[in-house]
């Protein structure tokens, strides 16, 4: 089976970095790219992909609102936060807006894709920074 993904990032640099290193895995297919959170939703409705790999700091539409608003709509489609920020105030309103993993951009592309396919399967997936912040 091969994995659909919508990448949700403002900046675009990060969307082709990320989409040239998911290019190297053969079961993982960037079928769409957003911008902006309202952006983010209104692909993942059109293009129905299997995860939403999203920012959280997104323009007109927060990562917070448009993981809700999707998970709401589609409860189908997975969302993996990919996340420069750790900060409480980000973490677990985005755990209980229906995220399935929470990664930081210090991750390794290998890291991504693996956390893609477990996020897809239905596991729950959490940088050890992230999984440290929750069990404290």
């Amino acid at each position: 089976m091969v994995i659909t993904i919508l990448l949700a990032d403002d900046h675009k640099i990060v969307r082709e970095g990320t989409r040239q290193l998911l290019a190297q895995s053969d079961d993982i297919r960037v079928i769409g790219e957003a911008a902006d959170g309202i952006e983010a939703v209104r692909l993942a409705g059109e293009l129905k992909p299997n995860v939403v790999v999203m920012d959280v700091r997104l323009p007109k539409m927060n990562g917070i609102e448009a993981t809700r608003t999707i998970t709401t709509r589609y409860p189908e489609i997975r969302v993996l936060i990919l996340s420069a920020y750790d900060d409480d105030s980000y973490i677990f309103p985005l755990l209980e807006a229906g995220a399935g993993g929470y990664l930081l951009k210090t991750s390794s592309g290998a890291e991504l894709a693996d956390a893609i396919r477990l996020v897809c399967d239905g596991q729950t997936v959490l940088s050890p920074r992230i999984s440290a912040k929750i069990v404290n």
